[in-house]
């Protein structure tokens, strides 16, 4: 069964907003948790424009399931994630100007950098995921540098499934699902555990989470949203209907 990893940066966005203490993201992780999610996901940025350190150590203290550290490759960072070693870290590449993730790690340019980071991470006893676009020549990469697990970024099939009628069967859509799928099963046949994620939400996540081996699915921009209107347990507990069902229908 595909579980469900709630991204909750974005009530940390809310907060920063009034450099305040509240809404607190420990306080969402909780709620998130008894609403059914596997995994808590976070993302300390460099620029700490929502998650702080703080949350993380407070995250690390209090989660009860897994905890997911979203980083940059950076030294800083690493040493961050060797002291705090959360149950897994997913390395993303990361921009200043950037209002959120804008693509898959370029696995093939920084080979030797990434090879040695997940090391120092594996080290550490944590397990090491990679953000990568559904690029065959990436997972490959991917698989060499020593990841355990590659979140495929799931951009692109969102964009086609918006702009297109928010339809699954238009022929950009479907191909932009095939190629998650292809990616998906190349992670897997290289050993590794196949994640998604990155604009999801309640109307397109059916097709992704219907893919055969998929592990994990991480969502946080329309989890936050939704609760807006129906409350964080409840956005939560609708999601993992989703994703259930859709692993129901197609399995």
């Amino acid at each position: 069964m595909c579980e469900l990893g709630v991204n909750i940066d974005h009530v940390a966005t809310v907060r920063q907003a009034r450099r305040t203490y509240e809404p607190d993201p420990v306080w969402a992780a909780t709620v998130a948790q008894l609403a059914g999610a596997e995994i808590i996901t976070v993302h300390l940025r460099e620029d700490r424009r929502h998650i702080q350190d703080r949350d993380v150590w407070l995250l690390r203290e209090s989660v009860q399931v897994r905890l997911n550290l979203e980083m940059a490759a950076t030294d800083e960072m690493v040493a961050i994630a060797c002291r705090l070693r959360p149950e897994m870290v997913t390395l993303v590449p990361e921009g200043r100007q950037e209002i959120t993730t804008e693509g898959g790690l370029d696995v093939v340019a920084e080979r030797a950098r990434l090879k040695t980071v997940v090391a120092k991470l594996s080290e550490a006893g944590i397990r090491v995921s990679l953000f990568v676009d559904p690029d065959l020549k990436q997972i490959e990469a991917a698989a060499e540098v020593g990841a355990t697990v590659c979140e495929v970024h799931t951009g692109p099939y969102a964009h086609a499934f918006w702009t297109h009628g928010r339809r699954a069967d238009h022929p950009e859509t479907r191909a932009a699902i095939a190629a998650v799928r292809q990616a998906g099963e190349a992670i897997r046949a290289a050993g590794m555990q196949f994640n998604a994620g990155h604009a999801l939400n309640y109307a397109n996540v059916a097709p992704i989470a219907a893919l055969p081996g998929i592990a994990e699915l991480h969502i946080g921009h329309a989890i936050i949203s939704r609760a807006l209107f129906v409350g964080l347990e409840q956005a939560v507990r609708e999601m993992k209907a989703l994703i259930a069902d859709a692993a129901q229908r197609n399995g």
